[in-house]
């Protein structure tokens, strides 16, 4: 089965489940119910029923019962008027008919057997064949046609496969995605929480999830200066003229803050740090010499997402960016992008994904037919976009294009990570800008004393710190490689006699820079254990008196049953090396 054919059984069981519903809840009323990725939704207005998941065993029974009635999607072409009286006592299609009387469109409705609906179509040739496989998975808010500013409708999702086995591995890995899911894994993990009182889509890193943070932004910080960066800091807020010279106002204008009046200035909270590092760029008189200059920042950025779009750490209001920004001379900034792919490989190398398997290269191109949208100078355009195709097929990476995905000042490389479920989001980007510069006049002295316009390279070694870690935490189902995890060793006291013992081997280990926490409440010690075994805690340590007059530890590894004896000098030795190296292995 194809791609058309799939999304044509998947549009057709919202159908399906639509016929149910109102059978179950003869006043219910369907709004729409398309095809999504790996499945469908179907809106309704229940009016005063609620629906939970605990109705789906009976949805589902009526959707099989109806099923047998099914024979084939009918369409036919109808009036206006005749339409409106199919509908009258549903709102909503009512309001999608007004739409296409008013467009001229034509008018279809589907009938596979004994329900009417308002579609165009697209329908299984043989639903009572076709539709065997599906199973219902969540229901939802969602407001009508997305706008807040509507009635809050109850939203079903639900999944149909051609076949018991498709649709057997596809609920498989939902299974995965759950127990991987960040947002469960960082509650159970105590990573991070959200405040209603502080705001939607602000996170607040506990100190374990602090820990995490930290230690990216360390390795970030560190390789970049080793790579020639200069890491700067600049302000979290800044005047709106900064950004109608760039430009940024009109583009991102709907998804930065309200500004906000300051003395005589008008000012908002920065969406990115592209405009402050050009004043740093200009803060004196440049010469060949200094360039490559690369300023580099952990950034706190702020940008005003809708709140039905706001997802755990993967997209949020505000947070902090790896970002930097290249100052280079136009014929070596092919060799400079290279030295970025460099960087980006280094970290993925160290997560442990591999190109090709966890993640591609997109080579996002603009619209040269939109000029309110991208900057307009066609040779730049070609310049920029052959220089980016030419690093990826020297480099030898998988790659594809894409229309339209460019920024509006250039195109742009992105990598494009696969989730648990093997969807794409965008991790890192490598943009090519010849836009700011012009806008800022930015320029250099070259080696024959002339002014010169440099090109601008926009990148992001590890992209948003918040969505990495959420990428992070699901890959590694919440079990991080020991430089990242947020306790090394967990050290479980028998009883009260072996406490200042674990205390005083804590401190060693804190000497030794190993993260360290004890477990010394009055509890038996198997419940510390399986506790210590629920944080996913690296190695974990028991002492009691045998412990304590054993010149080895007994260390239990993550995983295993069993501990296993080891020199203490050993042990810490290991455990330096292992960070240090920043392994996945333990």
């Amino acid at each position: 089965m194809n791609e058309e054919q799939l999304e044509h059984l998947r549009h057709s069981c919202a159908h399906l489940l639509a016929a149910a519903v109102k059978q179950i809840w003869p006043n219910a009323k369907n709004a729409i119910g398309p095809s999504i990725e790996n499945g469908f939704y179907q809106d309704f207005d229940m009016g005063d029923v609620t629906l939970s998941e605990k109705d789906f065993a009976q949805i589902e029974e009526k959707m099989r019962e109806i099923l047998k009635t099914w024979s084939e999607f009918v369409a036919r072409e109808v009036s206006v008027e005749q339409a409106r009286k199919d509908f009258a006592d549903n709102p909503y299609k009512l309001e999608l008919i007004e739409e296409f009387a008013q467009s001229g469109k034509m008018i279809t409705e589907n009938d596979p057997g004994n329900f009417l609906d308002l579609c165009k179509g697209g329908h299984a040739e043989d639903p009572k064949k076709e539709l065997r496989h599906f199973k219902l998975l969540s229901v939802a808010g969602a407001y009508w046609r997305g706008d807040e500013k509507n009635k809050m409708l109850t939203r079903i999702y639900g999944t149909c496969f051609p076949s018991k086995d498709g649709l057997h591995a596809h609920l498989d890995r939902l299974e995965q995605a759950r127990l991987r899911d960040h947002r469960k894994l960082g509650k159970d993990l105590d990573l991070f929480v959200f405040s209603d009182l502080v705001g939607k889509g602000l996170p607040l890193f506990t100190e374990r999830g602090s820990t995490i943070r930290r230690e990216l932004e360390r390795a970030v910080v560190d390789e970049e200066i080793k790579r020639g960066y200069k890491h700067v800091y600049t302000p979290d807020i800044a005047r709106v003229d900064l950004y109608r010279t760039s430009g940024h106002f009109p583009y991102y204008k709907d998804t930065m803050y309200p500004t906000m009046q300051v003395d005589e200035d008008e000012m908002i909270m920065r969406p990115m740090t592209c405009p402050h590092h050009f004043q740093l760029f200009q803060s004196r008189l440049r010469s060949y010499r200094e360039l490559p200059l690369r300023y580099a920042e952990i950034a706190q950025l702020y940008r005003y997402e809708k709140s039905g779009e706001l997802t755990g750490l993967l997209r949020v209001r505000s947070f902090s960016l790896a970002d930097a920004h290249i100052f280079v001379e136009p014929d070596k900034a092919k060799e400079e992008i290279k030295r970025v792919i460099d960087l980006i490989e280094y970290f993925t190398n160290i997560f442990g994904m591999k190109a090709g398997e966890d993640y591609r290269y997109r080579l996002s191109l603009g619209d040269r037919t939109d000029d309110e949208k991208y900057f307009k100078d066609d040779a730049l355009w070609d310049r920029g976009e052959q220089v980016l195709r030419e690093v990826l097929k020297e480099l030898r990476v998988p790659f594809f294009e894409a229309e339209k995905e460019a920024a509006f000042y250039g195109p742009k490389i992105d990598v494009q990570m696969k989730n648990v479920m093997g969807k794409e989001d965008t991790a890192f980007t490598v943009q090519y800008d010849f836009c700011l510069p012009h806008r800022f006049k930015v320029v250099y002295t070259d080696a024959n004393g002339k002014d010169v316009q440099p090109i601008v390279i926009h990148r992001s070694s590890i992209g948003a710190i918040e969505r990495t870690m959420a990428f992070l935490i699901e890959r590694y189902a919440g079990e991080f490689p020991l430089w990242l995890s947020p306790t090394h060793v967990m050290l479980i006291s028998v009883g009260s006699s072996h406490v200042e013992f674990c205390e005083k081997l804590a401190q060693e280990f804190r000497d030794a820079g190993l993260r360290i926490e004890i477990d010394d409440s009055n509890e038996t010690v198997g419940n510390k254990i399986r506790k210590a075994a629920k944080m996913k805690h690296p190695y974990m340590l028991v002492i009691g008196d045998k412990e304590m007059e054993s010149a080895d530890l007994m260390v239990r590894m993550r995983g295993e049953k069993e501990a296993k004896p080891i020199a203490k000098d050993e042990f810490i030795k290991n455990a330096q090396q292992l960070i240090k190296d920043k392994s996945l292995q333990l």
